[in-house]
């Protein structure tokens, strides 16, 4: 009779316990010690009954605020499931206004040129033997999986101790140093803001768009208002920000407030005013430049507290390697 010692020396046999080891390793791994997280999904991925809730709530928000972009944004994110979601509510509107319901489809109708009420075929189920090969996909990612895992993810994990600061950790570092020093418009005679933050863009965040929500100390809520890239220069990774793009949404204004906040190279290479234009009120950024955006109710008030260029290959003062705005909001009855 062979030994379990003698059983591990054959080929087969390793390979079976090799195989074995590498699924539980990959499971206990992927779901107790590192499991699968989303964030900023879209609602696409959504249950059916969820995007039809998310479908309620974005008609109830597109009768308060009447933004068609927004409307036709918030559309688009639930996909293919888009129609179906609207068809449903359509149906039940538990109390909804049929009349709105009716003017957000007909923006739909106008701006996609598409009917709401036509189910997308690409919404549809597939059936058959769609399950099973999900099941095999799930089978074999679980292997490679748990041999990624097996052979470099301590590697990774060391790599992580080490140290490594990420542009969003740098970012965070920045706001939260410049936050210690933030303007006191109380001690200058100017009523406190409803809110005040500090944002700061880092040379290799290219997902940087920052947003904050407007509520009243009683919870109201007033708006929104943020930052984001609105162009960039040249090819390659980090991607090289030209322009910032900053915002303020009232939701008692039909239109959101926006203004571009350019290098100095892009402020006076007309090809790049051209482009940017439409977005809106085209501002030079300099130390310590003050940019007001108004609506209806609400003033948003931006200081440049930093601004540092890159000094790669390419056109002077032409791209940012950190800008840090202090962004402050006040309703306009505050400052009558």
């Amino acid at each position: 009779m062979n030994s379990p010692l003698d059983l591990l020396k054959r080929p087969l046999v390793a390979a079976i316990l090799a195989l074995v080891a590498g699924i539980i390793i990959g499971l206990i791994w992927g779901w107790l010690i590192q499991p699968v997280t989303y964030s900023d999904v879209t609602p696409e991925l959504l249950r059916s009954d969820l995007q039809v809730d998310y479908m309620r709530m974005t008609i109830d928000s597109f009768r308060v605020n009447r933004d068609p972009n927004l409307a036709v944004q918030r559309w688009v994110s639930l996909g293919p499931s888009a129609s179906s979601a609207f068809v449903a509510v359509k149906k039940d509107p538990r109390g909804m206004d049929p009349a709105v319901i009716d003017a957000y489809g007909q923006v739909i109708q106008t701006v996609l040129k598409i009917d709401p009420m036509k189910q997308s075929s690409a919404a549809q189920p597939s059936k058959g033997s769609g399950g099973i090969v999900l099941l095999i996909s799930l089978f074999v990612l679980l292997l490679v999986g748990g041999a990624v895992g097996f052979f470099f993810l301590r590697p990774l994990l060391a790599k992580r101790s080490s140290g490594e600061v990420t542009p969003a950790m740098q970012a965070t570092a920045v706001n939260r140093e410049a936050a210690k020093s933030k303007t006191n418009f109380e001690s200058m005679g100017v009523a406190p803001p409803i809110t005040q933050n500090m944002t700061t863009y880092v040379l290799g965040d290219d997902l940087y768009d920052e947003s904050f929500s407007i509520d009243t100390a009683s919870g109201d809520f007033l708006g929104e208002y943020g930052v984001g890239v609105s162009e960039t220069i040249g090819v390659g990774d980090p991607k090289k920000v030209t322009a910032l793009e900053i915002w303020l949404f009232d939701k008692e204004d039909i239109k959101t407030a926006t203004k571009v906040l350019m290098s100095a190279h892009a402020f006076n290479d007309p090809g790049s005013r051209s482009r940017l234009e439409a977005k809106g009120e085209l501002v030079q950024v300099e130390p310590q430049k003050q940019v007001m955006l108004e609506t209806q109710t609400l003033q948003l008030l931006a200081t440049v507290v930093d601004l540092q260029y890159g000094n790669g290959a390419m056109p002077e003062k032409s791209y940012f390697e950190r800008v840090t705005l202090e962004l402050a909001i006040w309703r306009k009855a505050d400052q009558q």
